[in-house]
């Protein structure tokens, strides 16, 4: 998510340019808030599992990505009313800036799905040679 956002605002948009804080501050920064991202995502997938809200049998990586989309909008709505956001150049760039959030932290929820996938996998495959 960290790698596909940083191409969204550095390379397409160039918003990075326009940082009224070093770079490397920013990438800190926004490292350590994708790692508690990624964790949030892992948790609530993982409870929906848990919970049978998130059925690993059918639609699991459409589910997963939903969980990460939902993530995205509440996200980008703290950003937003915060302060934070990069949107200071009209509706279109808030618009724009929604959906990119929302399709950046739909693959974030895709990526812990198949992480899941692997370990169950990884798991499996252990339990079959054990026998």
């Amino acid at each position: 998510m960290a790698g596909i956002s940083y191409a969204w605002h550095g390379l397409a948009l160039t918003d990075i340019s326009d940082l009224k804080v070093d770079l490397w501050v920013y990438l800190g920064l926004s490292s350590v808030a994708y790692l508690l991202i990624a964790l949030v995502l892992t948790l609530i997938i993982h409870l929906g599992i848990a919970k049978e809200w998130i059925s690993l049998k059918t639609g699991f990586h459409w589910k997963t990505m939903t969980v990460g989309a939902v993530v995205g909008v509440t996200i980008y709505l703290v950003v937003l009313l915060s302060g934070l956001s990069f949107a200071s150049h009209g509706i279109e760039h808030v618009v724009v800036d929604l959906i990119w959030q929302v399709v950046e932290q739909a693959v974030g929820g895709l990526m812990v799905s198949l992480g899941i996938i692997y370990d169950l996998h990884r798991s499996f495959m252990e339990a079959e040679r054990a026998h």
